[in-house]
């Protein structure tokens, strides 16, 4: 049975940072890519980053690049979402994905889905 799940979402203020982490289990880990997204209330689910779990490619979306970083650890089955200089408008469900079959932005491509971890920015 394959299980992605989140873990480290929380409340910080304006400028803060937190870390995300997704465990992933139940599948081949090696050469797949892992994304997190995120949805904001009203808003459409968008991809934030993802990660070649067999190489050093990573994507960012334009909103986060120079702010977040998205790395892993092959040797835990876990990838990291650190997130630094978070704005309000960072607040979000955040999600992590597995195993990407088309473009990394588009939530449809992709095919494992965890359960979401809440991150709260405060002015």
């Amino acid at each position: 049975q394959v299980q992605v799940v989140e873990s480290g979402g929380g409340s910080v203020q304006n400028g803060g940072s937190l870390r995300l982490s997704c465990a992933a289990s139940g599948y081949p880990y090696s050469n797949v890519f892992m994304g997190w997204f995120r949805q904001a209330p009203g808003k459409a689910r968008e991809g934030v980053a993802a990660i070649y779990i067999g190489g050093s490619i990573t994507y960012y979306a334009d909103s986060v690049k120079g702010r977040f970083t998205i790395s892993k650890d092959n040797a835990k089955n876990t990838v990291y979402l650190q997130m630094n200089s978070l704005k309000p408008e960072d607040t979000a469900i955040y999600y992590c994905a597995a195993e990407l079959r088309g473009r990394w932005y588009n939530s449809g491509d992709w095919r494992y889905w965890g359960q979401g971890t809440q991150v709260t920015v405060s002015s």
